[in-house]
């Protein structure tokens, strides 16, 4: 299953779950953890079935037989041995003479006695579902197309739900609180390639940053051609404050097949995996500007995460607390990446006497801008800061800024991320810097290879495509039509351009370079955009036959040839149909496929432009290498935004006009608003 599918089933399944809830009495939070453990429920059923068939082939035969498999055997290979009323198929065939959710409920008691490790973890309130929307969530979860998928789409399936869950804010005060982004975590794990030792997140959610560290390091083996099991390179070490979050953490990293050290517990006043010191890595996306931290707690002032002649700061919120946390986690070679609000750079009093006093360390590495609209629930612009006590010495005097507001790719209207393709230029940027005069290289050959990759994906589902409409016409009905059009009896189709255009296969070369691809991603559109407005001008013209027909008056429906023409209309709608369905069946996949594909093209051209030598140079409005003594003359500012200056960027792929409509349509919205808050406030005075 390629990406493209992935996505596919993780949106069909969405949308599937999603509905349900849209015609039940619940809220997304109430919704969220029940689906996630069916979710678990349906993959460790999945990974049983695989695990079995594996173990039973590789036991040898005894004097008696083979031997039954064990829980050790499925252990071993990294599967739950499920008790049968704990088995996805149990629960899906259960007569509807039976209390679903009681058994649900007992499949995951049953899991978690024989799994002590998710004692407590897993939702035991399916009794709270109506007994419809339970059926119906079962048959979701058991389709064919998810009883084959493994245990790798599994995690991308619980992450994409837990991204939706987030963006309709499903349990999060704060919004969002039980989630990064991807895009953010993806960049902290990229630039601080967290492939060995010890990985610490005190404020971890929903376990993101752990999730995404396993895909790093499985795709670090895969390129370097080695086996590699996550577990044997990292351990994982979490605090979450919230208990939900916690369960939900344990269940991502369990669905992963990642073992950690989840606890339940405030990072505030405790530290309760004592890792002062140990850490190779710390990544993090702590609660912005935590207020009422009670500084005056013993445990705070005698905290050995802070700075001992500095460590409290006096500003009423937790971001510097924090700050000097994740520093102090971290070993001699330690590097830490995390999150902070826009505000932290450049606060004044104490604050920035202990930023002050962090740059001294040497251990700042890297400071990235991030514009609005990346967190899901609120837009608000933010920083990712990295450190590494184990900074080159070249570099000890220096700190790389990015200033990364203009680097987004839009998502939806309110939602920006990053693509794969911006990831890998920051990545280029930050290797440079690192002293890699190879690393900008690399990146036009990653571009390279996706670009080629992606091509080669297009190339097949349009061939695919033309093939399917070339069985269509060539079927009898369709020949009929043709031979009625030729007599005027039926709208008229081009079939001589649509049959040339469906005869020529696309072919993608294993060597095309830049200019070949960027010429591709406009070739690719010219079949696609012919094939629907083909078929999109037959529909039209069937449409205006069928309503000139329907015009005749009754004698002249009756005459034989207006009797023949209804036959050949009919003919044609069942052309029609078997063709839209086709066109339909990709539209989808292709519409996203190409977006990706000129999203990668337009981030190689960025490359391109600012590395022309494919060498590190400090380019306007993006990025530049600051010193020591530069950041002790901007009042030891660690905003990027003050180094690099700026640049006017025009991106021709954004609808400017129809932005500044939005915003004009908004703000006149907010005026009728005020208008009316104004109008009540004085009739209650009056």
């Amino acid at each position: 299953m390629n990406q493209q599918e992935i996505k596919q089933l993780e949106t069909e399944l969405w949308d599937s779950a999603n509905s349900l809830r849209a015609n039940s009495k619940l809220t997304a939070a109430e919704y969220k953890d029940p689906v996630l453990g069916l979710i678990l429920l349906r993959y460790a059923q999945n990974r049983y079935d695989q695990a079995k068939e594996q173990i039973e082939a590789s036991i040898p035969d005894g004097p008696r037989g083979k031997r039954a498999p064990t829980k050790d055997d499925f252990l071993a290979a990294g599967a739950m041995m499920l008790p049968q009323e704990s088995q996805f198929d149990y629960l899906a065939d259960l007569p509807e003479s039976e209390s679903l959710d009681e058994a649900i409920n007992n499949a995951m008691k049953l899991i978690e006695e024989a799994y002590p490790d998710l004692a407590g973890v897993l939702p035991k309130n399916y009794q709270e579902f109506d007994a419809d929307l339970l059926r119906e969530l079962i048959r979701v979860f058991n389709k064919d197309s998810v009883k084959r998928i493994k245990g790798d789409i599994f995690g991308r399936i619980y992450e994409f739900f837990l991204m939706k869950f987030s963006m309709d804010g499903a349990g999060a005060q704060e919004g969002g609180e039980f989630f990064t982004p991807p895009s953010l975590v993806q960049l902290i794990v990229n630039m601080i390639k967290p492939d060995h030792g010890v990985i610490h997140d005190p404020a971890c959610g929903s376990g993101g940053m752990f999730v995404q560290t396993g895909h790093f390091i499985e795709e670090l083996a895969e390129k370097e051609q080695q086996e590699a099991s996550v577990n044997t390179k990292v351990t994982c070490y979490g605090s979450e404050l919230k208990s939900n979050n916690t369960r939900l953490a344990k269940m991502n990293l369990a669905i992963h097949g990642i073992e950690g050290k989840i606890i339940e517990s405030n990072s505030f006043y405790s530290d309760p995996h004592a890792l002062v010191g140990k850490c190779d890595f710390v990544m993090a996306n702590p609660p912005f500007n935590v207020k009422k931290v009670d500084k005056k707690k013993d445990y705070v002032k005698t905290d050995v995460r802070l700075f001992k002649d500095l460590g409290i700061p006096k500003a009423d919120n937790g971001n510097y607390l924090w700050i000097q946390y994740f520093y102090h986690y971290l070993n001699e070679q330690g590097r830490a990446g995390f999150v902070m609000p826009s505000s932290a750079t450049d606060a004044g009093n104490t604050e920035k006497t202990i930023r002050q006093k962090l740059i001294e360390t040497g251990a700042v590495d890297c400071i990235v801008a991030v514009g609005n609209n990346f967190f899901y629930t609120r837009s608000l612009p933010c920083h990712v800061w990295f450190l590494d006590k184990g900074k080159r010495e070249a570099n000890k005097d220096k700190i790389l800024m990015i200033d990364a507001r203009n680097t987004f790719r839009v998502v939806t209207n309110t939602i920006n991320d990053y693509s794969p393709g911006q990831l890998t230029n920051f990545n280029a940027i930050m290797e440079s810097y690192r002293g890699d005069s190879t690393a900008i290289s690399s990146a036009q050959n990653i571009h390279n290879q996706e670009a080629i990759s992606l091509a080669k994906d297009i190339a097949l589902e349009i061939n695919q495509l033309r093939k399917e409409c070339k069985t269509i016409l060539a079927a009898p009905n369709a020949e009929d039509v043709k031979g009625a059009a030729s007599k005027g009896m039926s709208p008229n189709l081009d079939f001589s351009s649509i049959t040339a255009e469906l005869d020529e296969k696309l072919s993608i070369a294993d060597d095309s370079d830049f200019d070949v691809c960027h010429t591709w991603n406009e070739r690719f559109n010219q079949p696609v955009e012919k094939l629907f407005a083909l078929v999109e001008q037959y529909q039209a013209d069937s449409e205006k036959a069928l309503a000139d027909f329907k015009a005749l008056t009754k004698e002249d429906k009756a005459t034989k040839e207006n009797k023949q023409l209804k036959k050949q209309l009919d003919a044609n709608s069942k052309l029609l149909k078997s063709l839209t369905a086709a066109l339909n069946a990709h539209k989808a996949l292709l519409k996203q496929e190409l977006a990706d594909y000129k999203q990668r093209i337009k981030d190689w051209q960025s490359l391109r432009e600012n590395f022309p030598n494919d060498q590190y140079q400090d380019v306007e409005g993006l990025c530049k290498i600051v010193s020591r003594d530069e950041v002790e003359e901007n009042d030891e500012s660690l905003t990027p935004g003050r180094y690099v200056g700026f640049k006017i960027h025009i991106d021709k792929d954004f609808d400017y006009k129809a932005r500044i409509t939005s915003i004009n349509n908004e703000l006149q919205m907010l005026h009728i608003e005020s208008t009316k808050l104004i109008d009540s406030i004085n009739e209650v005075e009056l």
